[in-house]
C-alpha cells in the first residue's frame, strides 16, 4: 500500500510494527514477518540514518523505535495508521495483533 512511497515492503512492515508495538528489536521483527534477519538490518539502517527511527542498547539487544526528535512523526504516524485501517483483518491478525508479554498467572 505504502510501497511506492517507502521504496520498499519491508520498511513498510517495520513502520506499522513500531506503530502497533511502540518498539522492537531485529529478530522480532524478523520472526514475525519471515524476512531474513540481513534485510531487516539493512532497512532499520537506513531509517536509522534518515532519522525516522532511533535505537538504543538494553543489555544486549538493540531496541528500535521512532525519533521523538523526528520533524514529520505525527504526520508520519498519522499516514500509518490510516494506511493500516485499510489493511485485511487477516494481516491484522497474523502481523499486528500479537501476544507480546505472557498471560497472567491464573487469569482464565
Amino acid at each position: 500500500m505504502l510501497e511506492p512511497l517507502f521504496g520498499n515492503r519491508v520498511v513498510e512492515k517495520i513502520l506499522f510494527y513500531l506503530l502497533t508495538y511502540e518498539s522492537g528489536y531485529i529478530r522480532a521483527f524478523a520472526r514475525t514477518f519471515g524476512i531474513p534477519v540481513n534485510g531487516i538490518t539493512q532497512q532499520l539502517k537506513r531509517l536509522e540514518n534518515g532519522g525516522v527511527i532511533s535505537s538504543q542498547l538494553k543489555g544486549k539487544i538493540r531496541l528500535y523505535s521512532f525519533n521523538p526528535r523526528y520533524p514529520f512523526l505525527p504526520e508520519l504516524k498519522a499516514m500509518l495508521q490510516k494506511a493500516m485501517d485499510s489493511l485485511s483483518e487477516n494481516e491484522l491478525e497474523k502481523y499486528y495483533r500479537q501476544r507480546t508479554r505472557p498471560r497472567r498467572k491464573g487469569k482464565p
